[in-house]
């Protein structure tokens, strides 16, 4: 399906990390949150099953009627699956654990792993005037997550900051590659961003100078911090941005977005 939108097409970035645990949800909510400070309109899909995105905004189990389930297999209007939330130029896709029957459904349909792709490029998705969409992936490497990875222009990852942080990213590497290969040739890696990070702590500064030896630029110089009110606001439906605007975590996720505008700046000006 070639894209809709002529002069302003959204940036479409997958968050995404097999493993579970690294900051993923958290990272998706809040630097849409600091991408809207920033004057940007943003749209969360949330593809995993547990709607963590969903919930962590505030969108009540009765509110999701209209899921990413029917983003991805029903024929509904957008207007019926796109929310609005407390950010007035945030919204979201919720989901439900309906979602973790996808996979298996998606797998007898013949554009399996085009079907959020060809969603998200509908005519009607341009008339919500978009800079970016942010896609949380669930912590796997299945079918709905190659569909973000279709969709998407970009893949975002958020490393958290312990041991064994490094393994398994090669296979998520290898995806994306493989992706790129057979069916998204524009696919890149937007950067990796180290999560959950503690100063004092000695660990932390070898797992994050050992992902910059090895990834390089690829790594963004913000790095998200071990942060209580990053912990507490999401058992509050809130961004850190708005639970506690001056905590270190706000601050980061702030840094964050300037760091991913500048770079995508950098590559139009290019």
């Amino acid at each position: 399906m070639s894209d809709p939108y002529t002069s302003h097409p959204p940036k479409i970035i997958a968050v995404a990390n097999q493993k579970g645990g690294v900051g993923k949800t958290t990272s998706t909510i809040n630097l849409a949150a600091a991408l809207v400070e920033e004057g940007k309109r943003v749209l969360i899909v949330d593809l995993d099953p547990q709607g963590n995105a969903s919930t962590g905004l505030g969108i009540s189990h009765e509110q999701r009627d209209r899921t990413t389930y029917d983003l991805l297999l029903g024929d509904v209007p957008l207007d019926d699956v796109i929310q609005g939330t407390s950010l007035e130029d945030l919204a979201i896709v919720p989901a439900t654990v309906d979602l973790s029957s996808a996979d298996v459904e998606l797998i007898a349909t013949e554009k399996r792993s085009h079907m959020l792709h060809d969603a998200l490029r509908q005519p009607a998705m341009a008339e919500y005037d978009l800079d970016f969409i942010l896609i949380d992936c669930p912590p796997s490497l299945n079918l709905l997550t190659v569909n973000a990875m279709v969709a998407a222009h970009s893949v975002l990852v958020p490393l958290q900051s312990e041991f064994f942080a490094l393994e398994g990213l090669s296979q998520l590497m290898l995806t994306v590659r493989e992706i790129r290969d057979t069916a998204n040739p524009g696919l890149r890696i937007e950067g990796v961003v180290m999560t959950m990070h503690d100063m004092r702590n000695k660990l932390s500064q070898q797992v994050e100078q050992d992902a910059r030896d090895t990834l390089g630029d690829l790594v963004f110089k913000t790095v998200i911090p071990r942060n209580v009110r990053v912990s507490e606001a999401p058992s509050f439906a809130m961004p850190v941005l708005d639970y506690d605007t001056l905590s270190k975590g706000a601050q980061a996720y702030r840094a964050l977005a300037r760091e991913i505008l500048e770079r995508n700046n950098r590559r139009v000006a290019a």
